[in-house]
């Protein structure tokens, strides 16, 4: 199917762009010589997680039982479930270690360290757990100094749960937009992790891995002593927060919305298109950022940038495109835009928009598509 017979709006994914993201992270992890296990919550798509381990990838990572169990069934069964586990979802997690899953859990409090225990001890079952740690005052974990990270680890060591390692993610990173302050936070999330890791080995309590990752740490790291593994999950199809940042071009994000024009209101200097913000998302990530590109930055068909326009404004199911400048170009909006033509939106955040729809069309070079599958709720 080409491009213009496509019904908007749709989710489209450049494959060229995106095998060449894929091909320059793997080189990158290469280089530095650790394993690379991509967090596949960005796209939740069997195809694009099947082209990231055919170039190098070792194992997943997922943000919901419903992406491990999915893709357990592909055939994928080195998983990490890299959000600090529900008591509640320990069944989930046990059923799927039952049928030859190898999933690992992730903890940051007694709380729920003290749970695995007690109900992999009345299952009979050696959970696999690592611990968050936090190296960037981010979001959650333990930071590599707490009593509590070795408190979680005694509790999991002496009540016979496996801890499988430390991991941490350097979220923070997103807020930054120099090569030399990405380089510092990704050398800062590298120590934190492997400080946990001494921290713990040093109390007789074994810490195999060693994960550390974000996509502009992933990329900005210069070495990383003692890491066994890095994550990273938008760089494959990436979005203009990543742009911001410095890591990508615009002419590297792979993901964009196919819209087609319906409207004018030409005294406002407007054209209406057929994707608001249940299409392109409600992300508004590049309004704290030094070039806001407000609901998305349109694009031709042949992937060509409007420098000069923006997704200005969205509404459910309308998007308003206008002029950089205001009142430029307003009298001649409805003819450099007519109804009917289908343009190209860049999203601010890919991981949100991607998950607007229930699948991608797969855009091959010589414009063919075809339909990949995406996964949806929890």
């Amino acid at each position: 199917m080409k491009l213009e017979q496509i019904e908007t709006p749709a989710a489209l994914i450049d494959i060229a762009r995106m095998q060449k993201n894929i091909a320059r992270m793997q080189a990158h992890m290469n280089t530095l010589g650790v394993a690379f296990r991509p967090h596949v919550k960005t796209t939740k798509c069997i195809d694009v997680v099947s082209a990231q381990l055919a170039a190098g990838a070792h194992g997943i990572t997922v943000s919901t039982l419903k992406e491990a169990e999915a893709f357990f069934a592909a055939g994928i069964d080195d998983i990490l479930y890299a959000v600090s586990i529900a008591p509640s979802k320990l069944p989930r997690a046990l059923a799927l270690r039952r049928q030859g899953c190898d999933l690992k859990l992730v903890v940051d409090n007694p709380t729920a360290a003290s749970a695995i225990a007690a109900f992999g001890d009345q299952h009979g079952e050696t959970f696999d757990v690592w611990i968050e740690v936090d190296t960037d005052g981010h979001r959650s974990g333990i930071t590599p100094e707490q009593d509590a990270l070795l408190e979680v680890g005694r509790i999991l060591h002496q009540n016979g749960v496996k801890v499988g390692g430390v991991m941490t993610h350097a979220g923070s990173s997103y807020e930054l937009d120099t090569p030399q302050a990405l380089a510092a936070l990704a050398e800062q999330e590298r120590a934190g992790c492997v400080r946990a890791a001494q921290r713990l080995r040093e109390a007789g309590i074994a810490c195999p891995a060693v994960s550390v990752g974000s996509t502009p740490t992933a990329l900005a790291a210069a070495q990383l002593d003692g890491v066994t593994e890095v994550r990273a999950g938008v760089y494959v199809l990436f979005d203009l927060v990543m742009h911001n940042v410095g890591v990508c071009a615009l002419d590297d994000i792979a993901l964009s919305v196919l819209a087609t024009v319906i409207g004018h209101q030409t005294d406002k200097g407007w054209a209406i298109l057929d994707a608001g913000w249940m299409a392109l998302s409600r992300d508004r990530g590049t309004s704290k950022q030094s070039h806001d590109f407000g609901y998305g930055q349109p694009c031709l068909l042949n992937g060509t940038l409007l420098p000069d326009y923006v997704v200005s404004g969205a509404n459910q199911e309308h998007g308003i495109l206008s002029s950089v400048q205001g009142g430029a170009h307003v009298d001649d909006i409805a003819q450099r835009f007519p109804i009917g033509m289908k343009l190209r939106i860049l999203p601010n955040h890919a991981c949100a928009t991607g998950a607007q729809f229930p699948e991608y069309h797969a855009v091959a070079p010589d414009g063919n598509s075809a339909a990949w599958r995406r996964l949806q709720g929890w």
